[in-house]
């Protein structure tokens, strides 16, 4: 699963998702994509569970972007711990997503077996996504 290979430091704070994405918020390699459409924690597993979803479907024909990557540690104490004596473990990672941010792009296959294939990667996804093609996003409006 994804995670940094080394970080500064081993534990962050939750932080906040408010507005919207200003960075990656466009296509830039592929022809089709999923769009975020509200804010959310992806984690790691998920992300590669959406990615073995869309593989799959493929059947290795074209080719898959990952525009996200699960940086932030999560931090969790273990079931059955008194409160105190500090912050616990890393347990996970996940990455940031705001609403318009590209999670996954898609090229080199039709339309409507992209289109199932994004649908299909999406339902792996804790966020309400939807499917965009090139096209849509250089209007500008997003």
């Amino acid at each position: 699963m994804l995670m940094p290979k080394r970080t500064k430091f081993r534990k962050q704070m939750r932080g906040r998702m408010t507005g919207k994405a200003t960075r990656g918020n466009t296509i830039s390699h592929g022809e089709f994509g999923i769009v975020s459409m509200e804010p959310c924690w992806i984690r790691s597993n998920q992300i590669e569970a959406a990615r073995v979803a869309l593989t799959r479907y493929i059947k290795r024909g074209g080719k898959v972007w990952i525009d996200i990557f699960p940086d932030k540690p999560v931090s969790a104490k273990p079931l059955g711990v008194r409160m105190g004596s500090g912050k616990g473990a890393t347990d996970y990672w996940v990455a940031v997503i705001k609403p318009g941010r590209v999670l996954f792009e898609i090229a080199g296959v039709p339309e409507e077996v992209a289109r199932e294939a994004l649908r299909l990667a999406s339902h792996k996804l804790p966020c309400n996504c939807k499917i965009v093609a090139k096209a849509d996003l250089e209007g500008g409006d997003n």
